[in-house]
């Protein structure tokens, strides 16, 4: 379809996520306080995340999850090495304490920046597999930061790519709560 739009990200430690995507007017929004995970969107509105679903915006909300893995996953193993393009990478399957299907990372064996991420998404509509593909890595205060992220879901892909990223910014812990219904 083409379509353009915006995107804001705002994470705040040691577990709190919200993001806003606005495209041709339509707000899809996402977030996590610490406890409460909540959707808002225009086709199934304002509703709170359960079950697994929650599992998964817990986990996502989680700062150092990618430091701390092992507390955010049940088992994780080396399953292996593939190509993604013309890079070599090492292959980690990791287990959810729920026991969904592992979710599989991709590191790159040369860098060690994750490439690709390929996983369940439950939302609303169910369950379906998310590929997320990593790309044009910089430098920001000292982190490497992918400034390109493909997601595919189903038939869709998107390309999200971000013009900014700052760190150390004061967020207020009510930017994560759900909003009141309207």
């Amino acid at each position: 379809m083409n379509l353009s739009g915006t995107i804001m990200i705002h994470q705040k430690a040691p577990d709190k996520f919200m993001s806003a995507v606005i495209i041709n007017g339509a707000v899809f929004q996402q977030g996590f306080d610490g406890i409460q995970g909540w959707t808002n969107d225009p086709k199934n509105g304002l509703r709170e995340q359960t079950g697994p679903e929650l599992a998964e915006a817990k986990r996502g909300a989680d700062f150092l999850h990618a430091f701390k893995m092992g507390r955010v996953y049940a088992k994780i193993v080396v399953a292996g090495a593939e190509k993604i393009g013309d890079r070599d990478t090492w292959v980690l399957e990791a287990t959810a304490p729920e026991g969904d299907d592992p979710t599989k990372m991709y590191f790159d064996t040369h860098s060690g920046l994750l490439l690709r991420v390929v996983s369940q998404n439950h939302d609303a509509d169910g369950v379906t597999q998310l590929q997320e593909d990593f790309d044009d890595y910089r430098d920001v205060d000292g982190v490497k930061v992918p400034f390109v992220w493909r997601q595919t879901n189903g038939d869709t892909t998107y390309t999200l790519t971000f013009s900014e990223v700052h760190h150390d910014v004061e967020l207020s812990d009510s930017e994560f709560a759900k909003p009141a219904a309207q």
